[in-house]
């Protein structure tokens, strides 16, 4: 295909995408966008919300559209890595020689569920790891590649924090997104009400498969981004590091560490997804304005004095954003 006829098709798909997930998850369009931006980017979302807003279901609805295999892991207290990964189990050959035989487990799936997954101790976190960032498991010695695509969308309840782990810090990096799923407004959760307490069933159909989704994310890695629309992301980056010369005030007064080169990574990617679902074949400053938030929230380390003030990661951006200039040298927003 000529690369105007491939913008077309990301677009078409990208809003089939949406259409079909919206026939079951009513309103988080915001959300939707965010899981479909790193789906196309090939990365990890970490959705936070309280209960009965419609996570599970968001995750399972897009395992429905996409025809990938989808597996869905509850995260509790007593939950092995063992539980997670797989295992070497003893099996009896046809001569009755007694043999270890791998028996897979549950994250040999192109798409992954992870259920309250701070419910889950640090060990049985870990084994998420190496499976977050490189894509394979090491089990009994032996390194066994999972199938592309890969990903992980997982879960949390903020409120909670009785019986929970908090997810470290490294393993918090590895998500493309943290996306928070606010509640419902009253117009919508009306909408809610007469989708499940009525006879209205609605089930989301097929509308990408396995072999158009990589070719979708290769494009993705194609759109070029100009040097200062890069320049900008990577001062935005900065920006959030506190005690350095670009530093903005309210990341030196409230946090502890910045962005990670990753937040950088995803703030491009991101940026990338969203011109070609305009139907555009370059990212950006608004691109990358409107990816910020849910691109580096994860990845900034608040102090205690944010904490003691009530301030979050969120507000924090939001002055990185006023405070950043477009251009190198120029006059920041006001």
């Amino acid at each position: 295909m000529e690369t105007q006829e491939l913008i077309g098709e990301f677009r078409r798909r990208h809003a089939a995408l949406r259409e079909e997930i919206g026939k079951v998850i009513v309103g988080h369009d915001a959300i939707v966008e965010g899981v479909l931006a790193a789906v196309l980017a090939g990365g990890h979302v970490l959705l936070e919300g309280v209960p009965g807003l419609g996570k599970t279901l968001l995750v399972r609805t897009l395992g429905r559209v996409l025809d990938l295999s989808f597996s869905r892991i509850q995260f509790t207290p007593d939950l092995m890595p063992a539980d997670i990964l797989g295992t070497n189990i003893v099996m009896e050959s046809s001569g009755g020689r007694r043999v270890f035989e791998f028996q897979r487990g549950p994250v040999f799936a192109h798409l992954i569920l992870a259920d309250e997954i701070n419910r889950a101790t640090p060990k049985t976190q870990s084994a998420l790891l190496e499976a977050m960032q490189e894509h394979s498991v090491t089990a009994g010695g032996e390194v066994r590649r999972l199938e592309e695509p890969f990903f992980v969308l997982a879960t949390q309840n903020p409120i909670d924090q009785e019986g929970t782990y908090p997810l470290p810090e490294a393993q918090l990096d590895r998500f493309f997104f943290k996306l928070l799923v606010e509640y419902p407004t009253a117009a919508e959760l009306i909408e809610v009400l007469d989708r499940t307490t009525e006879d209205r069933a609605v089930e989301a159909q097929q509308v990408l498969g396995r072999d158009r989704l990589l070719e979708l994310q290769r494009l993705v890695r194609q759109v070029p981004v100009p040097s200062h629309v890069k320049d900008y992301a990577v001062r935005l980056v900065l920006a959030t590091h506190p005690g350095t010369p670009a530093a903005a005030p309210m990341a030196t007064q409230y946090l502890r560490y910045g962005s990670s080169p990753r937040g950088a990574q995803t703030l491009l990617l991101a940026a990338k997804v969203r011109a070609l679902a305009q139907e555009r074949f370059n990212a950006s400053f608004e691109d990358v304005q409107a990816v910020a938030a849910p691109a580096l929230r994860h990845r900034l380390i608040l102090n205690f004095e944010a904490e003691a003030e009530g301030v979050s990661a969120d507000m924090v951006l939001r002055q990185v954003l006023q405070g950043v200039p477009l251009e190198a040298g120029g006059v920041a927003a006001g």
